[in-house]
């Protein structure tokens, strides 16, 4: 059996929220072990230029990393890769790998993550060259137009009416739509993919040219090992305010699920990178003791065809948009309102800088506040 090893703190996850937990660890001083676990091959990276500037070739792969080249070794944080946790006896405070060996901790991250949701379709299983892409969401539409401006011929089903139903409204989804249009991708709102061949992917009867599908319909957090642990968990893993899910067990990442001023005290899932790294920031102050505060506002952003997107807020569900500037110019923000208060900001190409975004909405502001935008 191998020998049991110990960590004074045990990340779990090979992502940014680890990374930027290993990080804040060592820049508040803490002076114990820190193992950082996760089951890729690679160090943790930045993903948001998989579908932008690394997709278009723009990027270097060794340029995306969380943290610089020796940073790790500098600040004694040992990275264990290809290595997948399978149990986690919270007890006990002790994790076991896949591969047998066996690791206690004296406070713990779990940062795995989310995982993305495969098309229940036939022959989803052999895509692999994306032409076809399915889902119009942040991904989506990134891989798209990536593909489109470096030449490839481009298709997109959407089963919803618009482009980004589920975050942003009509506003601007047609602009996003009508940029795509420009760039020669067929947009199909309504469009379902029931089969998928070597050539084709299939819509009902109709069959649309392709060499291979990506597939862009959201993720599922990966929480298997908190629910085997005996964790509390519903579409992510409940946490409290000091990112705990359990006494020296912690929480971060597209996993957790956070209470939020913005969602009246209601857990949120964010599965973007700022929230990533902000909640990985998070839990480390929670590992020694601090009070991390309450999350900012969640902020993504998107970049296609040469257009910034930045979005602030939580606004599953609005009431009303407001725009303020001009559609047409590629410059302009538009305000969702809900019960009154604005609840999300989308700003476009810098018409309203972010901080400046973050601020606004955390103010938790009233509909009339917005006319403070209009002098922006």
């Amino acid at each position: 059996m191998p020998p049991r090893l110990h960590a004074d703190a045990l990340l779990i996850g090979g992502g940014v929220a680890s990374a930027r937990c290993a990080r804040t660890l060592r820049r508040r001083r803490f002076q114990g072990s820190i193992l950082l676990v996760g089951d890729e091959t690679a160090l943790p990276y930045n993903r948001p230029p998989l579908s932008k500037e690394l997709l278009r070739g723009e990027v270097d792969a060794a340029l995306i990393v969380a943290e610089p080249d020796g940073w790790y070794e500098r600040h004694d944080v040992e990275v264990w890769t290809d290595a997948a946790v399978a149990e986690l006896d919270v007890g006990a405070r002790l994790a076991r790998l896949e591969d047998g060996r066996a690791i206690s901790f004296d406070r713990c991250l779990i940062a795995t993550g989310a995982e993305p949701r495969v098309p229940d379709v036939v022959g989803a299983e052999h895509a692999h060259t994306p032409t076809v892409v399915l889902g119009g969401g942040f991904i989506g539409v990134e891989v798209a137009a990536s593909l489109a401006t470096i030449g490839s011929s481009v298709t997109v089903l959407e089963r919803s009416g618009r482009l980004w139903a589920g975050a942003l409204g009509e506003t601007i989804s047609s602009w996003a739509s009508q940029h795509l249009a420009d760039l020669g991708i067929d947009v199909r709102f309504g469009a379902t993919a029931t089969r998928l061949d070597a050539e084709s992917a299939w819509v009902g009867d109709e069959s649309v040219p392709a060499a291979g599908i990506v597939a862009g319909i959201g993720v599922r957090p990966r929480e298997a090992l908190a629910t085997a642990a005996g964790l509390e968990v519903a579409d992510g893993i409940l946490v409290d305010e000091g990112r705990s899910a359990a006494p020296r067990i912690f929480a971060a990442g597209d996993v957790a699920r956070v209470p939020h001023p913005l969602a009246e005290g209601e857990r949120i899932r964010v599965e973007h990178w700022h929230a990533a790294r902000e909640g990985g920031e998070a839990a480390a102050l929670g590992m020694l003791g601090l009070d991390p505060g309450p999350p900012r506002a969640p902020w993504v952003y998107t970049e296609f065809a040469g257009l910034l997107v930045d979005v602030v807020g939580w606004a599953p569900d609005f009431d009303e948009e407001r725009v303020f500037g001009d559609p047409a110019l590629d410059r302009f923000a538009v305000a969702y309102v809900r019960g009154g208060r604005v609840a999300q900001l989308a700003t476009v190409n810098g018409w309203v800088p972010v901080e400046q975004a973050r601020a606004f909405v955390e103010s938790r502001p009233t509909a009339a506040s917005l006319e403070s935008l209009a002098a922006v």
